[in-house]
């Protein structure tokens, strides 16, 4: 992403004010294209500089700034004694330090999670067993609003597929349990 420096900005809103008919004694200075990966757009250099560059004046061109996200500010705070927020790379102890989970607090979260997958995987047999018991082994009984017997079909489809979905759900719940500690 390419710093736009804060002088452009402002010529930027100079040159603005003088297109909405400021006095033209306003002083803009002139903006500058420089080649190169990334692309540069700068007021920043002198003409001989820019000359040297190989950039180009842009005049009469429409610019358009579009502000940068901001880096978001470290959970830790930059007031704490030692760290360096400046590159995280520098000090590779400090940043694993910072991700590190104590392993008290690591176990209670693992019983946490085992104890709702658990009652998801109770709360999911008892609707397979319930869902089984309606199915009927595939001849569920028929209701007095299925007078066309397609409907019965579509019912008795749909009740296979939910038969289907719900073992599905239960061999998830069932790898994620196997996944935690015991």
């Amino acid at each position: 992403m390419t710093r736009i420096p804060r002088t452009l900005i402002m010529a930027l809103a100079a040159s603005t004010v003088m297109l909405a008919g400021a006095p033209a004694s306003a002083q803009v200075a002139t903006v500058y294209r420089c080649p190169g990966p990334p692309v540069l757009y700068t007021d920043a250099i002198s003409a001989e500089e820019a000359r040297q560059r190989g950039c180009r004046t842009i005049e009469g061109a429409p610019i358009t700034v579009i502000q940068g996200n901001r880096p978001r500010a470290s959970a830790a705070g930059p007031a704490r004694a030692g760290a360096s927020t400046a590159n995280p790379a520098a000090n590779p102890a400090a940043s694993a330090a910072d991700t590190r989970i104590d392993p008290a607090a690591q176990r209670l979260r693992d019983a946490d999670a085992r104890r709702i997958l658990e009652a998801e995987l109770r709360r999911e047999q008892d609707k397979l067993a319930l869902l089984r018991r309606e199915f009927n082994d595939g001849e569920p009984e028929r209701r007095g609003d299925e007078r066309n017997f397609q409907n019965y079909l579509d019912r008795v489809a749909q009740m296979k597929a939910s038969i289907n979905r719900s073992e599905a759900d239960m061999a998830a719940l069932k790898r994620e349990l196997g996944k935690l500690p015991p």
